[in-house]
């Protein structure tokens, strides 16, 4: 991977210029700015939206993106779904799956891109889905758009050269990546393959969470997000452009690359974090606490305290709660789940949930540690132990998540999944 460098702060106003005294100085827009740039503004939020949520930046690039729109004409979205997917079913029971397969021998970020879940509605930017990809190639001369949703990038396999219009970005197993909507990019890799997931965010774009009382120095700390510095391409060479819009895609043409921004200053930019600097809480006497402690990033709804969507991680901690079921406890939400796992084991299932996997959990469906995991609790001496390394990820929303005819037809689909709590019999005496 190349040598890269990043600025760093959750949401930060930040400049970068990849040419020196291009950005225009005390004013966004003056009549011509240097070297002949365009001058264009992104916004991730409305205009009249209250200061502390406003999300914007300002481009300087060779060529206005306007350019950029020309000719679009459908293509196949191969296995790509947005919700609400008319094409689905709900489910009724808990889900889980096996590592997903590879999808064909020569696939890139995009074509190798197959949706397991869709909710809410992309047209009413409410909630999201969740994709799975398999790449054995570069894009190479082609770039992609989504302004359906915000992208969040979270490999499990392999290691990804991120090149959008604002800078690049190297994500790694470990790392997650950021794309806001309507921000062009490709993906590259270092590596012969790569697999992981992705989540659709329809709604409000992740944010950090309120701590209240936990305050601001625990769990995912500002200063470990990083931005990219401005980068751009010198030559015109051809680029095809894949946009995402109203669940559909659309090719086009360009005689020259779109990643073109030699400048830009604001605070709506891809960026990248690495899981394991969450400094993550736990209990200190007794009791496991809701899921909701080791929130990263926050989706907010119009219902303020529920989500649209939360992203969560579960990383290896040190377990010391005392006369304590230790592992997290039958339960059935409000929320629904979509887990996910990145590498190690996850405390709660013993057997069956693997790095690839996918598990589904909706709302009052009940579920909870399977057999082995609760019989392995029940009679584990409770010494102070810290688990094996371990990063498992869960997508939480206010919205059922609803699996693709795609992902429901799978062999990797676990039929036997329920049976993982058929040794749970009574033992009240």
């Amino acid at each position: 991977m190349v040598e890269l460098n990043y600025q760093t702060g959750f949401g930060n106003q930040f400049e970068t210029e990849a040419e020196p005294d291009v950005l225009p100085v005390g004013q966004n827009s003056p009549q011509q700015v240097k070297g002949g740039l365009y001058t264009e503004q992104l916004t991730g939020t409305a205009f009249t939206a209250p200061r502390a949520s406003m999300q914007r930046s300002w481009l300087y690039r060779i060529r206005p993106s306007v350019k950029h729109f020309t000719n679009l004409e459908p293509v196949d979205s191969g296995l790509i779904r947005t919700g609400p997917d008319q094409d689905a079913s709900p489910t009724t029971t808990q889900l889980r799956w096996d590592p997903f397969p590879s999808i064909a021998s020569d696939t890139n970020w995009l074509t190798g891109l197959s949706t397991v879940a869709t909710n809410g509605d992309s047209e009413m930017q409410a909630g999201g889905a969740v994709h799975h990809f398999v790449a054995s190639q570069s894009m190479g001369d082609t770039a992609f758009v989504n302004t359906d949703g915000e992208l969040m990038l979270v490999p499990y396999v392999g290691h990804l050269l991120i090149k959008t219009e604002m800078g690049h970005l190297e994500v790694n197993p470990g790392h997650i990546a950021v794309i806001p909507r309507g921000v062009k990019f490709s993906v590259d890799l270092s590596t012969d393959t790569a697999r992981g997931y992705v989540c659709e965010n329809y709604g409000a774009n992740f944010s950090l969470p309120e701590h209240g009382l936990v305050g601001v120095d625990a769990n995912a700390l500002p200063r470990d997000f990083e931005y990219p510095v401005a980068a751009y391409d010198r030559d015109d060479r051809s680029t095809s452009l894949i946009a995402k819009i109203s669940g559909q895609l659309f090719s086009t043409e360009l005689e020259h690359s779109p990643f073109d921004v030699v400048a830009w200053h604001g605070n709506l930019a891809p960026y990248r974090y690495e899981l394991r600097r969450f400094c993550a809480l736990g209990p200190v006497v007794f009791d496991h606490p809701d899921p909701s402690i080791w929130t990263v990033l926050s989706s907010s709804s119009d219902t303020p305290g529920t989500a649209n969507l939360d992203f969560i991680l579960f990383r290896e901690h040190w377990r010391v709660a005392e006369h304590t079921f230790r592992p997290p406890w039958f339960h059935s939400n409000v929320m629904s789940e979509l887990m996910g796992l990145i590498e190690g084991i996850y405390d709660a299932k013993a057997q069956g949930f693997v790095p690839g996997g996918i598990s589904i959990h909706n709302s009052f469906i009940p579920h909870g540690p399977d057999s082995e995991a609760f019989a392995a609790a029940t009679e584990a001496e409770l010494v102070p132990s810290k688990g094996p390394d371990s990063l498992a990820i869960m997508w939480e929303s206010r919205y059922r998540w609803v699996p693709t005819t795609w992902a429901m037809g799978l062999s990797e689909l676990q039929g036997d999944y329920p049976e993982r709590w058929s040794e749970l019999e009574r033992q009240w005496d």
